[in-house]
Protein backbone atom coordinates (compact mmCIF):
# COMPACT_ATOMS: atom_id res chain seq x y z
CA UNK A 1 0.00 0.00 0.00
CA UNK A 2 1.49 3.37 -1.27
CA UNK A 3 1.30 6.72 0.81
CA UNK A 4 -1.66 7.59 -1.86
CA UNK A 5 -3.75 4.81 -1.15
CA UNK A 6 -3.97 5.19 2.54
CA UNK A 7 -4.71 8.72 1.63
CA UNK A 8 -7.43 7.30 -0.24
CA UNK A 9 -8.65 5.21 2.36
CA UNK A 10 -9.08 8.41 4.26
CA UNK A 11 -10.60 10.50 1.31
CA UNK A 12 -13.09 7.87 1.10
CA UNK A 13 -14.09 7.56 4.95
CA UNK A 14 -14.34 11.28 4.63
CA UNK A 15 -12.00 11.29 7.54
CA UNK A 16 -9.54 13.78 6.13
CA UNK A 17 -10.48 17.20 7.12
CA UNK A 18 -9.93 20.53 6.36
CA UNK A 19 -10.26 23.79 8.50
CA UNK A 20 -9.52 24.81 11.80
CA UNK A 21 -8.87 22.06 14.49
CA UNK A 22 -7.48 21.83 17.97
CA UNK A 23 -5.56 18.63 18.41
CA UNK A 24 -5.04 16.71 21.32
CA UNK A 25 -2.17 18.34 21.86
CA UNK A 26 -3.65 21.77 22.41
CA UNK A 27 -1.90 22.75 18.94
CA UNK A 28 -3.72 23.86 16.13
CA UNK A 29 -3.90 22.52 13.03
CA UNK A 30 -5.64 23.36 9.51
CA UNK A 31 -5.79 19.51 8.67
CA UNK A 32 -7.68 16.58 10.77
CA UNK A 33 -7.15 13.16 10.45
CA UNK A 34 -10.13 11.50 12.05
CA UNK A 35 -8.96 7.89 12.15
CA UNK A 36 -12.69 6.74 14.32
CA UNK A 37 -13.83 7.59 10.75
CA UNK A 38 -11.15 5.71 8.96
CA UNK A 39 -11.79 2.67 11.35
CA UNK A 40 -15.45 2.28 11.41
CA UNK A 41 -15.45 0.09 8.22
CA UNK A 42 -13.15 -2.99 9.94
CA UNK A 43 -12.73 -3.89 6.13
CA UNK A 44 -10.68 -0.76 5.36
CA UNK A 45 -9.05 -0.70 9.18
CA UNK A 46 -7.83 -4.70 8.19
CA UNK A 47 -6.29 -3.45 5.56
CA UNK A 48 -4.59 -0.37 7.01
CA UNK A 49 -3.41 -2.30 9.50
CA UNK A 50 -2.02 -5.25 7.44
CA UNK A 51 -0.53 -2.64 4.92
CA UNK A 52 1.32 -1.67 8.83
CA UNK A 53 2.08 -4.61 9.63
CA UNK A 54 3.77 -5.49 6.42
CA UNK A 55 5.96 -2.93 7.07
CA UNK A 56 7.18 -4.07 10.48
CA UNK A 57 10.92 -5.57 10.33
CA UNK A 58 10.52 -9.18 10.08
CA UNK A 59 12.23 -9.43 13.80
CA UNK A 60 10.09 -7.08 15.08
CA UNK A 61 7.00 -8.60 14.02
CA UNK A 62 8.12 -11.58 15.01
CA UNK A 63 9.13 -10.54 18.58
CA UNK A 64 5.95 -9.16 19.39
CA UNK A 65 4.01 -10.86 22.16
CA UNK A 66 1.02 -8.31 22.98
CA UNK A 67 -0.36 -5.17 21.16
CA UNK A 68 -1.37 -2.51 23.77
CA UNK A 69 -2.60 1.01 22.93
CA UNK A 70 -3.77 3.74 24.61
CA UNK A 71 -7.68 4.46 25.12
CA UNK A 72 -9.57 6.21 23.15
CA UNK A 73 -8.45 6.29 19.83
CA UNK A 74 -5.69 3.56 19.75
CA UNK A 75 -8.15 0.91 20.47
CA UNK A 76 -9.57 0.12 17.39
CA UNK A 77 -5.89 0.50 15.47
CA UNK A 78 -4.62 -1.95 18.09
CA UNK A 79 -7.28 -4.85 18.11
CA UNK A 80 -6.82 -4.70 14.06
CA UNK A 81 -2.92 -4.47 14.28
CA UNK A 82 -3.12 -7.38 16.89
CA UNK A 83 -5.27 -9.32 14.59
CA UNK A 84 -2.78 -8.69 11.54
CA UNK A 85 -0.31 -10.22 13.76
CA UNK A 86 -2.02 -12.96 15.18
CA UNK A 87 -1.38 -11.59 19.05
CA UNK A 88 -3.80 -10.36 21.61
CA UNK A 89 -4.76 -6.60 22.13
CA UNK A 90 -5.16 -4.66 25.17
CA UNK A 91 -5.45 -0.75 25.46
CA UNK A 92 -4.53 1.60 28.43
CA UNK A 93 -7.37 3.50 30.06
CA UNK A 94 -7.26 6.74 31.73
CA UNK A 95 -9.36 6.99 35.07
CA UNK A 96 -7.52 9.09 36.84
CA UNK A 97 -5.43 11.10 34.78
CA UNK A 98 -2.71 8.48 34.48
CA UNK A 99 -2.65 5.87 32.13
CA UNK A 100 -3.20 1.99 33.69
CA UNK A 101 -3.91 -1.59 32.43
CA UNK A 102 -8.16 -2.14 33.66
CA UNK A 103 -10.39 -4.87 32.74
CA UNK A 104 -7.97 -7.33 33.90
CA UNK A 105 -5.99 -7.00 31.19
CA UNK A 106 -2.14 -7.90 32.57
CA UNK A 107 1.15 -7.79 30.88
CA UNK A 108 4.01 -10.10 32.49
CA UNK A 109 7.48 -9.05 33.33
CA UNK A 110 9.57 -9.35 30.00
CA UNK A 111 6.48 -9.55 27.60
CA UNK A 112 7.36 -8.34 24.20
CA UNK A 113 4.61 -4.78 23.29
CA UNK A 114 3.82 -3.25 20.72
CA UNK A 115 2.00 0.20 21.46
CA UNK A 116 -0.07 1.08 18.91
CA UNK A 117 -1.70 4.57 18.13
CA UNK A 118 -3.92 6.29 15.81
CA UNK A 119 -2.13 9.29 15.07
CA UNK A 120 0.97 10.29 16.78
CA UNK A 121 1.45 14.29 17.15
CA UNK A 122 3.53 15.29 19.65
CA UNK A 123 4.30 11.76 21.31
CA UNK A 124 3.04 12.84 24.58
CA UNK A 125 0.01 9.84 24.78
CA UNK A 126 2.85 7.63 23.24
CA UNK A 127 5.51 8.39 25.74
CA UNK A 128 2.93 7.99 28.40
CA UNK A 129 1.79 4.96 27.50
CA UNK A 130 4.95 3.39 26.98
CA UNK A 131 5.98 3.97 30.53
CA UNK A 132 3.19 2.47 32.02
CA UNK A 133 3.74 -0.65 29.77
CA UNK A 134 7.49 -0.34 31.45
CA UNK A 135 6.05 0.05 35.32
CA UNK A 136 4.19 -3.56 34.85
CA UNK A 137 7.97 -5.41 33.79
CA UNK A 138 6.79 -5.77 30.05
CA UNK A 139 9.00 -4.34 27.25
CA UNK A 140 7.76 -2.28 24.47
CA UNK A 141 10.05 -3.02 21.57
CA UNK A 142 8.13 -0.99 19.12
CA UNK A 143 5.84 1.41 18.51
CA UNK A 144 3.48 1.78 15.70
CA UNK A 145 0.67 4.41 14.41
CA UNK A 146 -1.41 4.81 11.17
CA UNK A 147 -0.24 8.21 10.91
CA UNK A 148 2.67 10.23 11.88
CA UNK A 149 1.95 13.76 11.75
CA UNK A 150 4.87 14.80 13.65
CA UNK A 151 6.92 16.05 11.03
CA UNK A 152 9.01 13.72 11.65
CA UNK A 153 10.28 15.27 14.66
CA UNK A 154 8.71 12.31 17.37
CA UNK A 155 11.12 10.56 19.51
CA UNK A 156 8.87 8.01 21.77
CA UNK A 157 12.39 6.10 22.82
CA UNK A 158 11.72 3.27 20.75
CA UNK A 159 11.67 2.25 17.39
CA UNK A 160 8.64 4.16 15.70
CA UNK A 161 7.04 2.59 12.25
CA UNK A 162 3.96 4.57 10.91
CA UNK A 163 2.15 3.55 8.06
CA UNK A 164 2.41 7.11 6.46
CA UNK A 165 4.04 10.01 7.67
CA UNK A 166 1.59 13.24 6.95
CA UNK A 167 3.62 16.93 7.09
CA UNK A 168 0.82 18.71 8.71
CA UNK A 169 1.93 22.24 10.20
CA UNK A 170 0.51 22.72 13.78
CA UNK A 171 0.49 25.79 15.50
CA UNK A 172 0.63 27.25 19.22
CA UNK A 173 -2.74 28.96 19.94
CA UNK A 174 -1.24 32.15 20.27
CA UNK A 175 0.79 32.02 16.69
CA UNK A 176 -2.20 31.15 14.43
CA UNK A 177 -1.31 32.59 10.90
CA UNK A 178 -3.98 35.00 9.51
CA UNK A 179 -6.03 32.40 7.18
CA UNK A 180 -6.34 30.22 10.33
CA UNK A 181 -7.14 32.09 12.87
CA UNK A 182 -10.27 33.46 10.25
CA UNK A 183 -11.75 30.31 11.00
CA UNK A 184 -13.85 28.86 14.09
CA UNK A 185 -11.63 25.91 15.87
CA UNK A 186 -13.55 22.93 16.47
CA UNK A 187 -12.42 20.31 18.99
CA UNK A 188 -12.45 17.11 17.04
CA UNK A 189 -10.79 14.52 19.18
CA UNK A 190 -11.68 11.86 22.15
CA UNK A 191 -9.90 14.27 24.48
CA UNK A 192 -11.84 17.75 25.90
CA UNK A 193 -9.95 20.97 25.20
Amino acid sequence: MTDDDVLAEFRAADALLEGHFILSSGLRSPRYLQCARVLMDPRRGARLAEALAERLPADVRAAIQVVVSPAMGGVIAGQEMARALGVEAMFLERPTGTFELRRGFRLTPGQKVLMMEDVVTTGLSSREAIAAIAATGAETIAAAALVDRSNGSVDLGVPFHPLIRLDVPSYAADALPPELAAIPAIKPGSRAA
